[in-house]
C-alpha cells in the first residue's frame, strides 16, 4: 500500500453508530457497539447521493478517525495557512481574522494561458493568488511570514 493525505470540505454532525444505523434504516450488527461515538459525514465534493435527506454521499466515521482527519471551520474555528491554500484550490475564498482591513479576501486565479506584452513577446500565464482589498481593488498577493505561520485563516462565505 502507498500512503496518502487528503483534504476535503465536508458537512458533518455528531451521531453515534446506532443513530446512524437507524437513520439509514439498517439493523445494528450484533458484533457492533451502538454507543460508539462518531459523525455522520456528507461528502459535498463528489460522490452520488445515497440518501434522500442529503445531496452528497453520506457515511459514518468513528470519532477518533474523524477528529484526526478533519478540523472544524466556522465561528472562532480557524485554519492553518496550508489548509487555507487547499481551500482556495477547491474554489473557496479565504481571509485572516487578524487582517486590519474589512472585507479583504484571497482567491486562486487558476486561469492559465498566454499573455502578450506591448512589445509582442508572449509569456505563459500560470495560476496565482489575488487579494480583494478593503477599498474594493484587486491586486496580486504574496504571503508574509506572519501570514504563513498564522492559524486564524477562515473560509469566506
Amino acid at each position: 500500500m502507498e500512503r496518502y493525505i487528503g483534504v476535503k470540505i465536508i458537512n458533518a454532525k455528531e451521531m453515534n453508530r446506532l443513530e446512524y444505523n437507524k437513520f439509514r434504516g439498517w439493523e445494528l450488527p450484533s458484533d457492533e457497539n451502538g454507543s460508539d461515538e462518531g459523525y455522520l459525514v456528507e461528502y459535498i465534493d463528489g460522490g452520488k447521493a445515497n440518501t434522500k435527506e442529503y445531496k452528497g454521499y453520506v457515511s459514518w466515521s468513528p470519532k477518533e478517525v474523524f477528529e484526526r482527519s478533519y478540523r472544524k471551520i466556522g465561528v472562532e474555528e480557524f485554519l492553518t495557512f496550508g489548509l487555507a491554500i487547499d481551500s482556495m484550490k477547491k474554489g473557496c475564498k479565504v481571509s485572516r481574522k487578524g487582517w486590519n482591513g474589512k472585507n479583504m479576501w484571497l482567491w486562486l486565479c487558476n486561469v492559465e494561458g498566454e499573455w502578450e506584452s506591448k512589445e509582442g513577446e508572449t509569456y505563459q500565464r500560470l495560476p496565482y493568488i489575488y487579494m480583494k482589498t478593503a477599498d474594493n481593488k484587486v491586486v496580486p498577493w504574496l504571503a508574509s511570514q506572519t501570514d504563513m505561520l498564522s492559524e486564524d485563516w477562515e473560509i469566506v462565505k
